[in-house]
């Protein structure tokens, strides 16, 4: 399979509108191999599950880390509908996660670039490549249009 950042993309935010469906923040994520081949996908779901790291980001590198039986995902790309938090991207540097595509910023969260930079951050032992804005305004909208409901507009 050839990588194709909006396929992949287009899936997370499929995961992302379950979220929204179900009430949580739609967030989305897939990881996937070098070459773009699916290992796992996820949406929020801290609230379901009552777990407040149960964000689609961990739980995508749960479900892998679990079918490869190494915590470590050497390799793997991993596709958020928007920016990774500090924790996200404190187990993404654990994983070994080797690039990271996500669609809209989180100024007020973000720990890609937007409000912190830990992807790039030279005194840690791994890196990860960074890619923003693949389909931003779709994922804006979706979640712009949850927080709309949630205050009743």
């Amino acid at each position: 399979m050839s990588l194709d950042l909006y396929q992949l993309m287009a899936e997370a935010l499929k995961e992302a509108e379950k979220g929204f469906m179900r009430g949580e923040v739609p967030v989305g994520a897939v990881l996937t191999g070098p070459e773009g081949h699916i290992i796992s996908r996820a949406h929020n779901q801290p609230i379901s599950l009552h777990d407040p790291t149960a964000h689609a980001e961990l739980l995508v590198m749960r479900e892998a880390a679990k079918a490869r039986g190494n915590y470590r995902l050497t390799g793997t790309i991993l596709v958020v509908t928007i920016e990774p938090c500090i924790m996200c991207m404190g187990a993404a540097i654990n994983a070994r996660i080797a690039r990271l595509v996500f669609g809209a910023p989180d100024p007020k969260g973000g720990a890609a670039g937007s409000l912190y930079d830990i992807a790039g951050d030279h005194r840690l032992n791994h890196r990860i490549e960074v890619e923003s804005g693949i389909m931003e305004e779709e994922c804006r909208a979706l979640i712009q249009a949850f927080f709309r409901t949630r205050r009743g507009e």
